[in-house]
Parts: C-alpha cells; structure tokens; sequence
C-alpha cells in the first residue's frame, strides 16, 4: 500500500472562486521527459489513473499553508492546491519543490507573490491590514501598483478598500487630480486614471457613495479622462456640463428628487461611457455599479410617485389643447422614461405604480396623444402602451369596454391601435408588428379573468366583434374584392400577412366568435384571394389560415367550404406551382394529407367528386391517390352496410374475453348434443381471440362456397345487431329445423352488462359467420324456432305476438343474465 504520508487531495478553484475537489490521490515528484523538467504527479488511489501532471516552474510562486497545504497558480485564473493528510508528506514535497527553485525550505512563499489571493481562499485572515503609502504625487506609481496587485486577490482587496474607507483617501487623491491638472503632469494624471479604475472594480458601496457625492463625481469623471492607451483625454465632463442639458418638463421642487436625478444620470453616463468595457473576469467586479444605478431608480420612482402635485399637473398639460406641440413631446417622453423605470420595482411596487397612473388617467391621456398627428408622440405614447398592456391587460380591457359605452367606434382607444398599425409609414412595419403583438395580447382568452358574477372572456370578445373587428379586417377586405389582390406592394403584403396572422389566432383560441364572423361576412373566401399575391408569405399566411379552420374539424366550417367551393383557390394554386418542391407546395400537400389522415369525411368526398381530374396524375406523393382510396371505401361502405359492418370489426378487432366467459362457452359446446349436429345445425364454438382477420375471412369464403350449392329457393334471413356504447357483435350461423328450408345468418347484440354472454364484447364471432342486416331484429335461431333478443320499436306485431310464448320470455326475462342455448 502506498505511504499515507504521499495521501492527498488534488483542489482546482472555479469560476466562482471556490475550490473543487478534483479526487484523492498519491503524490510523487519526477523528471517527465514531455515537460524536460521535474514534475509533480498524483495518481488516482482508486485506479490509478493520473489527476495531475505539474511541472515544477523556477519562476511559479509556491506557497506553503498551515502545515498540509501547498498552493500555486498553473496559469492565469488557473489555481491550484494539494491537501496532505499528514504534516511529513507536504514537508516533504516541499523540499522537492525549493529544491528545484534553490529557495530555503524554511520559507513559505518561494517567490515575492503578485497574487496573494490563496491567502483569502484559505479563510487565513490573521494578516495585519493593508497600510497605504502617503497621498502624495511622488507616491501615486507606488499606489498604481498597489491598486493593481491587490484586485486579483479577495482578502487584498477587501484590504484595499477598508484601508481607502477609514482613511479618507478618495478625497485626498482627488485633490491630487487638481494639482496634476494644474501641473500637467501627464503621467501622474495617467497613475490616477488607472488608481481610480481600480477602485471601481473593488465594487464597494461605501467607496462609491463617496465617489458619486455631489462634490467628487465631477472629479472622478475627469479622472477617467487620462487613459494611457489614449493619445488625447476625453472631454467626458465637457459634454455633461455644457451638451446634456437637464430638461424639467413640469419644474421638481424638492431638491433632494432634483439631485438624485443628475446623480443617476451620470453614474449611468460613468457606466456606459466611461468605463471601459469590463473583460470576462472584471464582469462580477461591477456588480455593486449596476445595484447602485437600479436602487437609485427605484427611489426616483418612489418620490415621483408619492409627488401628487407633480403627476397631477403632467397629465393635465399632457390632454391640455393648448400646449404646443414640443411641450407636448417632452411630456410624453418623460412619462415613457418613467415607465421604463418602473420596471425596476418589485411586483408589490409596480401595481401601486401603475395604479397610480391609472387613478389619474393615463388612459384617457394616451387616447389623446395617439389621435394626434406628430409620429415621434405617437410612437412615444405606443411605447407607454406596451407598459400598460405588458403590466395589466385586463385594466386596459376595462377601460376600452367602459368608453364603448360613451364614445362612437371610431375614437374607441383599441381602435386607434388598429389605425395606428394599418397606417404604420414604415416600409418595414416596425411599429405595426408591435402594435400587433399588444392587440394579440388583449385578445387572447388566456389572460382574461373569470369571476362568480361575469366572464371577461365572453363580455371582451362580444366587444371586440361587434365595435372593432370590422376596423381590422377592413384592408382585407377592400384589397380583395376582385379575384386577385387590388395592391400588391411589398409595404401592402406585409400588413395583410400581420391581419392574417392575428386572425389564425382567433380561429384558434375564440372558437364561435369568429366561426360566426367568418361564415357571415364570408372571411375565407377573402383570404384565399391572397393566394394569388406575388409574394409567396402572403399565401403561406393566407394557406395558414385555412389549414387552421380545417384543423379544427368543424362541420360548421367544413359545410361552408363545400358549399362555396374555396378549395378552388388551393387548388389553383398549387397547379400553378407546377412541379416545384416549395413551401407552398409542401404546406398544400400537407393540408390534404392532414384530412386524408384524420378521415374528414365530408371534405375527402368533395375534394375528390370535384377536383380529382386535377389531382390524379400528381404521382411523386400517395396523398391524393390515397384520398381517392379513403373515398372509394367510403362509398363502398355506404353502398354496402353489411361490409362496413364486418370491417368494423376486423379493424377494431374487439376480441376481449376474459377466463371466466371462455370456459363457460367451452362448456356450452361440450353440453350440445350430437344429435343436434347431426339434424343439420352446426353449433360453432366462438372463435379464439387469437384467431386473426384473414382466417375469419377464410372460413366466410369457405362458408360461401357451400351455401351456393344449396337449393336455389333458399333464402338468407339477415339480421344485424345495433352496436352502442362498448358492444361488439357475436355471430352464429344456424340453419332452422322447424320444417322450413330457410337457412338464417343472425346475430345477437349482448348488453354490457352481461360479460359473459355468448354475445358480449369478449365473443367474437364463430368461423364462418357473415353480417348482413334488416333493419328490425337481432336473433338466435335454436331448434326450436327464433328467440328474439332486443325489441325494436319497429318490430311487427306478429313478431311480437310470436315472441310472447312463456318459456320464450322466461329464458329473456334479464338481459344481464347470460343467454344460453336450447336444447
């Protein structure tokens, strides 16, 4: 077994600063040829296999840690560490390592470290503070590297900052920036530069109140002016000073709301502009930045919100006539900035918020603003509607519902949106597709509330129909009254394919609402027209919307395309596609596939008694050609109940049975006489439920072939049973001895309740049985003449009469008993 004194475990440092267990292993040192140098390897204990292989660099810095630890950095951000489990072994290893490097074994650090950080991973916080070297410009390149050395290190910068806190320092070295301004002293004002970078990164809370106070940011700033990789400073302070201008749309009188607003202003400008762009490690080192910016909006909100004077008088110059038209700008982008900063607040925080600006009308005043004809106001004023709808659709809902009341369509608030994204000047439709996307947002039922007293779902929905949906189908509407598109630019195509869109949304999700709109003011047949547009998505979009309706399988829908024929247009369409493999032509093939598959019926006996001409010689897919054949079955089984009947079953193969009604049939069939089968009727034992298809056609065939040669006058007497709920037919073929020649194919319809009759869904029928039907009565033909099972309300007297026989009515009486055989 290997020296415990070489046991160890091998530790890597994370992402996250914390130490991961790499396994426990043996510890030796040696020449490894590969790396032309002394080398330290573990070995797994469990199998041997090698966890580490670190050569022992003359100019890597080993440090040795309460007695067991020895730590060292592989490469940047790479660190490494092995843990003894005894004393002798790392001192050991030591040895070896000072060895190579020529140091004293007595040391615990072979080299003077820049990355003293092992100390902190550790928790070895027994070291003094970090003491700081006098604020003097003889002392700022000292200082520079001090800054620099400490920041990789966790405990040297919790060091650096305690030390720059206690002593005032912040203070002092900004007095320093003066004089090297003064001064020009190029290279001291480049040591502060990078001193105060540094003390960004150290990510302090207490360091930054101090920086960002009203009396040192302006000097902060100017001193991330000097960064050496410049030829020339920046003029940060230049451009806060005299370009940005601070605008008071409605004048703020309390001072302390006025100064946190210009010291969030640039600490943001410090953030985004003036720092450099932080690298993959520096990231987490600003956190403490961006938390100070998001606090401070927080409390902006908070003081603006509780300002009543203040909110009050925005709205009332916001809806006031007579404020011109830049005033007018300024207020509604102020309010859009405060919006954006509510979305700092909690949950809690951002209804009180929002509530406010309800209670002092907000919607009302962007009902204002959006019939106006600036375009940056109204853009500004949908941007605050976004926050609105995003917050709380249902407010929004409300309040369109409540001025219906008072108000004609025309000036209604949902109805402007609509306007707004017909009318969007942009070619590209930027401001439509938003404006899309909040309507998609109002009329969607998965947001709408329930209550005892009212639905929201069916009040909005009534709304939307009656007051607006007209407005948004109008373009439709007026570009396809001919039977191509009237327009077909790009900026016209893109608007249709946003109406399109929203309408499939409806067929999905508002189900007789817009079936009832559709149908009535004939939107498909509309839609379809786009089919024949230039521009390939309009089709797509127009296609969509139809595979949507005949996605949902709706007889409604279905009998309004048949009757109006608008499978024309697809069709249409995709022979005019020819041959090309497109999107088009796959999304077409795939609408028939879906009621090829799904066995829509109706739709299947359309397409083809209409369009199969069209169709048939369309080869490379067995869409159409296995429609047709769905077609075909269906007519055959409309001509032929009695196939469809025995298809029924063979597709369903319904065979169950379980061991109790098995053993009471095989009962049944060892309990007939032989002299019963010997007067001419064959009693068939049920078939197995393992027998399959083709041999129950087998013996139909068979059974077939001899009935032929029976007289001529022979008459089949057919019965068929009514099959409900879980039922499945039983059939048995018998051949009546009461004199008659009369040979009766019937079959029984057992209840579900009776499990275990011949008859129930567990028996299948026997060899050489067949259905055919009558419309009236279902039997069991027995030696001694026809039983009757089932009553239909349509039977003869005289078969009623016949059937009222005492021991008849006996063996009937329960029809969840089980039925069994006469003698």
């Amino acid at each position: 077994m290997a020296d415990t004194r070489r046991r160890v475990k091998v530790y890597t440092l994370n992402e996250d600063r914390q130490w991961d267990d790499r396994g426990t292993g043996h510890v030796s040192s040696s020449y490894v040829e590969r790396l032309k140098g002394m080398s330290l390897l573990v070995r797994a204990e469990s199998d041997g296999s090698l966890l580490l292989e670190s050569k022992i660099n003359p100019n890597t810095a080993y440090q040795k840690q309460q007695d067991t630890l020895i730590v060292w950095s592989e490469a940047e951000n790479y660190d490494l560490a092995l843990s003894f489990q005894e004393k002798a072994g790392c001192d050991e290893i030591w040895e070896k390592i000072c060895q190579v490097q020529g140091k004293d074994p007595s040391v615990d650090i072979t080299q003077d470290l820049v990355d003293e950080s092992e100390e902190e991973r550790f928790d070895d916080m027994s070291s003094p503070g970090l003491e700081l070297p006098p604020c003097e410009l003889s002392r700022l390149e000292e200082l520079a590297e001090l800054v620099a050395t400490s920041l990789p290190s966790p405990l040297r910068r919790e060091k650096l900052a305690l030390a720059l806190e206690n002593e005032g320092y912040i203070k002092k070295l900004l007095e320093l920036f003066h004089v090297c301004e003064d001064l020009e002293n190029v290279e001291g004002l480049h040591h502060l530069y990078e001193i105060i970078k540094g003390i960004f990164l150290l990510n302090r809370t207490a360091l930054f109140e101090v920086m960002f106070s009203e009396e040192c940011i302006m000097d902060v700033i100017g001193c991330l002016e000097y960064d050496p990789s410049l030829s020339l400073p920046r003029k940060h302070r230049e451009f806060l000073t005299k370009t940005a201008k601070f605008k008071e749309v409605i004048p703020i009188s309390d001072p302390e709301l006025k100064q946190k607003i210009h010291q969030t202003y640039r600490v943001q400008y410090i953030q985004d502009m003036v720092l450099p762009t932080p690298s993959v490690f520096e990231e987490n080192m600003l956190s403490t930045l961006h938390s100070f910016i998001f606090f401070n909006k927080v409390e902006i909100v908070g003081m603006l919100q509780e300002d009543e004077k203040f909110l009050t008088e925005l709205f009332a110059q916001l809806t006031d006539d007579a404020t011109d038209d830049d005033k007018r700008q300024e207020l509604v982008n102020f309010l859009k900035e405060f919006c954006a900063f509510s979305q700092t607040l909690q949950p809690q925080n951002r209804d009180s918020f929002f509530k406010t600006l309800s209670n002092m009308g907000i919607l009302p005043a962007l009902e204002v603003i959006l019939g106006m004809d600036d375009i940056q106001v109204r853009s500004a004023a949908t941007d605050i509607f976004s926050y609105l709808v995003e917050y709380n659709p249902s407010m929004v809902r409300e309040f369109v519902m409540q001025e219906a009341q008072q108000n004609d369509d025309d000036i209604l608030l949902i109805n402007l949106i609509i306007e707004h994204m017909i009318c969007d000047p942009d070619p590209e439709l930027g401001g439509a597709v938003q404006l899309m996307g909040l309507l998609r947002t109002l009329v969607d039922p998965e947001n709408m509330l329930a209550t005892a007293n009212k639905t929201e779902k069916t009040e909005f929905l009534s709304f939307f129909y009656k007051h607006c949906m007209h407005v948004l189908t109008a373009p439709l509407l007026a570009n396809t009254t001919e039977e191509k598109p009237s327009k077909d630019d790009f900026q016209t195509a893109q608007l249709l394919a946003l109406i399109l869109e929203l309408l499939t949304f409806c067929v999905e999700h508002h189900t007789y609402h817009i079936k009832n709109y559709i149908i009535n003011k004939d939107i498909l047949r509309r839609v379809l027209v786009l089919m024949g547009s230039k521009h390939a998505f309009v089709a797509l979009c127009a296609l969509r919307f139809m595979r949507k309706i005949i996605g949902l399988k709706d007889e409604f829908y279905n009998r309004y395309i048949m009757k109006a024929f608008l499978f024309e247009a697809v069709m249409k369409a995709f022979l005019n596609n020819g041959s090309r493999y497109n999107l088009l032509n796959s999304a077409i093939i795939e609408m028939f596939e879906f009621i090829r598959v799904e066995d829509i019926k109706s739709l299947t006996a359309h397409v083809i008694e209409n369009y199969w001409k069209a169709l048939e010689d369309v080869d490379y897919v067995q869409t159409f050609k296995g429609l047709k054949l769905r077609y075909e079955q269906q007519r055959e089984r409309q001509d032929n109940p009695k196939l469809d009947s025995m298809r029924s079953i063979l597709r369903n193969n319904r065979y169950r049975r379980d061991a109790r009604t098995l053993e009471e049939e095989e009962e049944m069939w060892f309990n007939t006489d032989e002299d019963e089968m010997e007067d001419g009727e064959p009693v068939l034992l049920p078939t197995d439920k393992s027998k399959n298809d083709d041999e129950i056609m087998d013996h139909f065939g068979k059974f077939m072939e001899r009935k032929k040669l029976k007289d001529g006058d022979e008459k089949e007497v057919l019965t068929k049973s009514t099959l409900s709920g879980r039922q499945s037919p039983s059939f048995k073929l018998s051949f009546s001895s009461s004199g008659s020649s009369k040979s009766s194919l019937t079959c029984h319809s057992a209840s579900s309740n009776a499990p275990g009759s011949p008859g129930s869904p567990g028996s299948p029928g026997s060899p050489g049985t067949i259905v055919k039907s009558t419309p009236h009565v279902a039997a069991i033909t027995t030696k001694g003449g026809l039983i009757g099972l089932v009553d239909y309300p349509d039977d003869d007297e005289e078969e009623e009469e016949e059937e009222e026989d005492g021991d008849e009515k006996e063996q009937l009486a329960p029809l969840t008993k089980k039925s069994r055989l006469g003698s």
